[in-house]
């Protein structure tokens, strides 16, 4: 399976974007708060919580900003009332398509998620629908940086991972979800570089459509990230070198 690592291209470059609207933060701070209300409000005694700070460290987000949105899901203060909640669809040529969103209000997101998917030629599907076609797993990214793949990769699944995949410069490397914190902290004890650590749907096994279709559905994610209760976009579609190309 490849290609994971160019969904993280295109996402890094729209983050930019994000990042200048404030976007990013908003979002940043929704995943801390759901993943404090997920176990204790500590990060040390609760993985996603750490991994959801340590991605927000990584995005410069401010350590009051941190520390408000663990205090709010915590009842210290305010009263956020997030949930989180999955939506399952369709996108051009019929890939699969896995939506994570953060919301206060069930009927505003669907009814935002539905019209995105409904002008792209996409629907909106069932519960169940898409979901047999992902796993929930942790991943990592760790910039190859000269080091040789296959002794980082041995170094991963002594570490616990699962699977280890080499795409360009980066490795790529999926944990059970239990799994993605010990895992990155042995990786970080190696002395290795981890430029990302997070949970995410990983299809079983990918699509590759028309380049047409392909860069639609491209343009379907961004648009679908774009939605302020929206925080992630999974899909089972294989980019190939040429999409991406024309996509950026």
């Amino acid at each position: 399976m490849s290609g994971h690592s160019k969904w993280s291209t295109i996402k890094r470059q729209k983050g930019a974007a994000d990042a200048k609207r404030g976007q990013l933060f908003t979002k940043l701070a929704r995943e801390i708060t759901i993943a404090t209300k997920s176990g204790l409000p500590d990060p040390d005694s609760n993985p996603r919580l750490r991994i959801a700070v340590d991605r927000a460290r990584a995005a410069s987000m401010p350590k009051d900003n941190i520390e408000r949105a663990i205090q709010r899901a915590a009842g210290l203060t305010g009263s956020d009332q997030y949930e989180e909640l999955f939506y399952e669809g369709y996108g051009p040529g019929g890939t699969a398509i896995m939506i994570q969103a953060q919301t206060d209000n069930r009927n505003r997101t669907v009814g935002e998620v539905r019209a995105v998917l409904t002008r792209a030629g996409g629907t909106l599907g069932e519960n169940g629908s898409v979901g047999w076609m992902f796993d929930q797993m942790g991943i990592l990214e760790i910039p190859l940086s000269g080091a040789d793949a296959d002794e980082l990769s041995l170094e991963a699944i002594d570490a616990g991972a699962s699977d280890v995949e080499v795409e360009g410069d980066t490795v790529v490397i999926y944990t059970e979800p239990a799994e993605l914190h010990t895992v990155r902290e042995a990786m970080l004890s190696a002395g290795r570089e981890v430029a990302a650590a997070q949970l995410t749907m990983r299809p079983k096994t990918l699509v590759e459509p028309e380049a047409d279709a392909a860069i639609k559905v491209i343009r379907l994610v961004e648009k679908l990230e774009d939605l302020d209760d929206v925080q992630e976009v999974f899909t089972n579609v294989d980019i190939s070198d040429d999409v991406l190309a024309a996509a950026m």
